[in-house]
């Protein structure tokens, strides 16, 4: 794919500069469209319309438009937009041009596969170092570092230069853990703990809670099962019935997040 064969008028948007403050809705959707935007770039596609990415992407074009226009980006008519460029664009705003070192506190199940998924280094993102408390992890050697032991974090952060911390730990350790990072310096933290971490002005915690999301599926699939049973004459429960009357039963959503983590 090369970028001499570009369409001039794609050229000149390039120079179009980025606009500041763009909306938290519109950059949790950037990695989207730099996923879809980086499987066309790998089948040599070398320009998409707005219509073909928003569908890649699972987004209406005209929501795809408003985001790509906060980056500069406008595309061309009646040709769209230069899939190498945007790919570029979209990483430079995400950060992504440059390497960010992370640290892995917790090396539990979860902890476990995060140190071993090979997309982080393609995305920007290098695994400087494990954490856990157990000493029986201790020394495992997982993807390429070696599990060092949790008291060593202040001088992991400073001597690795640890920019992201991810926080893999039980939920009763994980308020400690954020604390010590942010101590030492770090202030972005991907929470993975079943937990809300308190932190001061001015760190990032984003958080990611399987369990939750398993629960909002939960109750979306819920309501498909009754507007089934609504169609079926003779079914439908009535307002005073409980669930189970409707056939649906009640039980946790899958397993206590805080024993998946350790």
């Amino acid at each position: 794919m090369s970028s001499t064969s570009r369409p001039a008028r794609l050229v000149r948007q390039a120079t179009r500069p980025a606009r500041h403050g763009i909306p938290d809705a519109t950059v949790a959707r950037l990695p989207v469209y730099l996923r879809a935007l980086s499987a066309l770039a790998a089948d040599g596609v070398d320009t998409v319309s707005s219509e073909a990415l928003a569908a890649a992407a699972g987004v209406g074009s005209a929501k795809l438009r408003k985001d790509l226009s906060h980056l500069g980006s406008y595309g061309t008519r009646g040709v769209g937009y230069d899939v190498e460029y945007l790919v570029y664009q979209i990483s430079r705003e995400l950060g992504l041009t440059q390497d960010w070192r992370v640290v892995i506190v917790g090396v539990g199940n979860l902890g476990h596969a995060l140190a071993n998924y090979g997309g982080f280094a393609s995305r920007g993102f290098r695994v400087a170092a494990l954490l856990d408390a157990d000493p029986r992890r201790v020394g495992e050697r997982i993807g390429g570092p070696v599990v060092g032991a949790v008291e060593e974090l202040e001088r992991v952060v400073r001597d690795c230069e640890v920019q992201i911390g991810v926080v893999a730990t039980p939920a009763e350790s994980a308020q400690l853990v954020c604390d010590r990072l942010v101590a030492a310096g770090v202030t972005s933290v991907l929470n993975f703990a079943p937990c809300v971490l308190d932190v001061p002005e001015g760190v990032m915690v984003r958080k990611v809670d399987l369990s939750t999301e398993l629960q909002i599926l939960a109750f979306h699939e819920q309501r498909r099962v009754a507007a089934r049973l609504a169609v079926v004459p003779g079914e439908v429960p009535s307002a005073s019935q409980p669930p189970d009357a409707a056939g649906l039963s009640v039980h946790p959503i899958g397993p206590d997040p805080a024993e998946v983590l350790r």
